[in-house]
């Protein structure tokens, strides 16, 4: 399992008052965004343990989501239902996608 597998967790958990603030205002975002989010953590402990080029598109597919997450974010944030969310969570998930990139390889 990557090292990174318990830092998704956290970005998890850290994400879970802002997914449950946009659920409040749109149902349908909010499904987006759980279904995106809990495809990161799934896909890599998928990719950890497969072979060849199916590790990399399970890599490749839990960075898609992490970033079709933070596009969620911002979306809601554009939309007014959530308050800018925090640098450092934003952060974190793009450290995130980094590594699942560098492992897609």
């Amino acid at each position: 399992m990557l090292r990174i597998y318990s830092v998704i967790l956290e970005v998890v958990r850290e994400m879970r008052p802002h997914l449950e603030a946009i659920e409040r205002r749109d149902a349908d975002l909010a499904r987006q965004m759980r279904r995106a989010l809990t495809s990161v953590p799934l896909n890599v402990a998928e990719g950890s343990y497969s072979r060849g080029k199916n590790r990399g598109a399970r890599y490749q597919t839990a960075a898609g989501s992490m970033q079709e997450t933070l596009a969620c974010l911002e979306t809601a944030g554009a939309l007014g239902y959530i308050k800018p969310v925090e640098v450092a969570l934003v952060e974190k998930s793009k450290r995130v996608i980094g590594t699942l990139v560098k492992n897609m390889r």
